[in-house]
C-alpha cells in the first residue's frame, strides 16, 4: 500500500468505527443535537460578523483588517480550548496501526493530514466571510479579500496543530498547561502594556500582520509556511514518540507506599468502596488528571467569583455559583459507572455491590462540595452573595442536581480507559441524555431561584430551594436503590456494550 491507500483506508477505518460504536445509536441523536447547536453556533457568528463590519465602516481611527485581526488572541485562544471538546490527536488514535507492517511515521502523517482537510476549521468563515464581503471588498477590493481569508485560514491551520502538540504534551504531564498559558499571554502582550489598557494597540499590532496578508505581501505568506511546516515536523515526531511510549510501556510493579484508610472500616461495604473510589483518583492517571482539572477549575472561577467585579449582578453570580458547585458533578458523576466498565464483572458477582458502589459515589462527591463553598466563602465579606445563599445551592447540589445526574447510571454503557488515552472524547459518546442532564444540572437551579424570585423576598427564595435539596438529600437511599432496580433490568444490556467498548 501507498501512502494514499493507507490514507484512504484509514478515513474508512474511521467512518466504520463511528457506525459500529457500542452507542451508536444514543449517538445519532447527540449528532442531531450537535447540528442544531452547530446551526446557532454559524447563525451567531454570522450575527457578530455583521455587526463587526458596520462598526468597522463607520469607524475612522482603524482600518477593516485592523480591527478583523486586532480580535486574532481572542480567536485563537477561543478555537484552541473548543478543541478539547471535538479535536483527538494521533497518538490517540494510532494504537492498532502502530503494530501492523507499516512505515512508522505513515499513520501519524494520514492523521496530520486529516487535521488539515478537517471542516471544522470552516466554521469560523461564518464570522470571516460575511465581514470581508461587507468591509474589505468594498475597500480594497476581491483579491484584497482573497488575502485577507487566506490569512486566517493558515493561522487557523497552525493553530489546529499547536493545539495538537499540546494536548499530546498535557496528555502526559499537567504542568504542560504552561505552555499554552504562556503562548496567549504573549499574545495579549500589546494590549496588557498598553497605557491604560488601550485595546486599539492590540488592532494596530495585529493590524501589521492583516495588512502584510491582505495586500499578499510574500514575507508574511512564506514566514506563515514556514511556521506550519515546523509544527507539523514537531507534531510528527512527539506524536509518535507518546504512542510508542504508550504501547511498549511496562508496568512499574514496585510497591512504594499502601494507603490503608482504616478510618472507613466502620461504614462496612459503602466504606470500601469508598476506599475504592479514592485510592481510584490516586492510582490511575485518567481519573487523577481529571479530579485535578476539576480543582483547578473551581479554585479559579472561584477566585474570579469572589476578587473579580467581572459577574457583579445577581444573576451572573447565581449562575456561576451554581456551575462552580456543578464542576465535580459534570466532570465525574455524569460518567458514573464508565470508569467501572473496566471491572464491571467483578462488581456484578454480588448482588448488592452496586447499590454500595452508588452510595459510596454519592457520599464522597458531596463531601466533595464543601471545597467549592470554602473558597467562595469571600463573597460573603465582599458583600456579593449571602451564606445562606451559598448553603442552599450547596444543598440544592448535592440534592437535585445529583439525583439527575446519578440517573446516568443506567444508561451509560461505554467504558472509559483508566490510564490509556487512545479514545479521546472524554466518554461523551454515550448518549444524548447525557449532554441534556449536563446542562439542566446547572441551568435548572438558576431558573428555579428566578422563579422564586418573581414571587418571593431573596431569602424566602433561598430557603426554599435549600428545602428542595434537603428533600433530596434526605431521600437518597430510596432513589438511589431505585436506580439500582433499573440499573439491574438492563445488566446484560449494559455489560455487552462495557466489553466491546473496553
Amino acid at each position: 500500500m501507498n501512502r494514499l491507500d493507507i490514507f484512504r483506508a484509514i478515513k474508512r477505518h474511521q467512518k466504520l468505527a463511528a457506525n459500529r460504536h457500542p452507542a451508536m445509536e444514543q449517538a445519532k441523536w447527540a449528532k442531531a443535537f450537535g447540528y442544531i447547536g452547530m446551526a446557532f453556533i454559524v447563525m451567531y457568528l454570522m450575527f457578530i460578523s455583521i455587526m463587526l463590519a458596520m462598526i468597522a465602516n463607520s469607524s475612522g481611527s482603524v482600518t477593516s483588517y485592523e480591527l478583523m485581526y486586532g480580535l486574532l488572541p481572542f480567536i485563537l485562544a477561543l478555537d484552541f480550548f473548543v478543541r478539547f471538546t471535538v479535536q483527538q490527536t494521533p497518538s490517540q488514535q494510532i494504537k492498532s496501526y502502530v503494530l501492523m507492517p507499516l512505515s512508522k511515521y505513515v499513520c501519524v502523517d494520514s492523521f496530520l493530514f486529516l487535521t488539515f482537510i478537517s471542516p471544522t476549521r470552516f466554521i469560523w468563515f461564518a464570522l470571516f466571510l460575511p465581514y470581508a464581503i461587507m468591509s474589505v471588498v468594498f475597500s480594497y477590493g476581491f483579491m484584497a479579500m482573497v488575502g485577507f481569508l487566506l490569512g486566517f485560514f493558515l493561522l487557523l491551520v497552525f493553530n489546529s496543530y499547536w493545539y495538537m502538540l499540546v494536548r499530546a504534551l498535557i496528555n502526559t504531564r499537567l504542568y504542560w498547561w504552561a505552555l499554552p498559558a504562556a503562548f496567549y499571554a504573549l499574545a495579549f502582550l500589546p494590549w496588557l502594556l498598553a497605557k491604560d489598557f488601550n485595546i486599539e494597540k492590540l488592532f494596530y499590532f495585529y493590524g501589521d500582520w492583516g495588512r502584510a496578508f491582505t495586500h499578499f505581501n510574500p514575507l508574511a505568506y512564506l514566514a506563515a509556511v514556514a511556521v506550519i511546516v515546523l509544527i507539523v515536523f514537531i507534531n510528527r515526531k512527539v506524536q509518535y514518540n507518546l504512542s510508542y511510549k504508550e504501547l511498549s510501556k511496562t508496568e512499574d510493579t514496585k510497591l512504594r507506599h499502601v494507603t490503608k484508610l482504616e478510618s472507613l472500616n466502620r461504614f462496612g461495604d459503602t466504606g470500601e468502596y469508598l476506599k475504592l473510589e479514592i485510592k481510584s483518583i490516586m492510582r490511575n492517571k485518567n481519573i487523577r488528571k481529571s479530579f485535578i482539572s476539576a480543582i483547578i477549575t473551581v479554585v479559579i472561577f472561584s477566585l474570579l467569583v469572589s476578587f473579580t467585579n467581572i459577574y457583579d449582578n445577581r444573576v451572573m453570580t447565581l449562575f456561576w455559583c451554581m456551575y462552580n458547585y456543578s464542576i465535580f458533578g459534570n466532570v465525574f458523576v455524569n460518567k458514573v459507572m464508565c470508569y467501572e466498565g473496566n471491572y464491571i464483572d467483578c462488581l456484578m458477582v454480588h448482588r448488592e455491590n452496586i447499590i454500595s458502589l452508588l452510595r459510596a459515589k454519592y457520599y464522597f462527591y458531596t463531601l466533595m462540595l464543601l471545597l467549592p463553598l470554602v473558597l467562595m466563602f469571600p463573597m460573603i465579606y465582599t458583600g456579593k452573595f449571602s451564606l445562606l445563599g451559598l448553603l442552599s445551592l450547596l444543598v440544592f447540589t448535592g440534592g437535585f442536581t445529583y439525583f439527575m445526574l446519578f440517573q446516568l447510571a443506567i444508561y451509560n454503557k461505554v467504558t472509559m480507559p483508566l490510564n490509556e488515552k487512545f479514545i479521546g472524547k472524554g466518554g461523551m459518546e454515550n448518549n444524548y441524555f447525557q449532554i441534556i442532564l449536563s446542562l439542566a444540572s446547572f441551568t435548572l437551579p438558576i431558573a428555579i431561584v428566578a422563579l422564586f424570585d418573581t414571587f418571593f423576598s431573596e431569602t424566602t427564595s433561598f430557603l426554599m430551594v435549600m428545602f428542595i435539596g434537603l428533600a433530596f438529600m434526605g431521600l437518597h437511599p430510596l432513589w438511589l436503590r431505585n436506580i439500582y432496580k433499573r440499573m439491574m433490568k438492563r445488566k446484560y444490556v449494559n455489560l455487552a456494550s462495557f466489553h466491546s467498548s473496553r
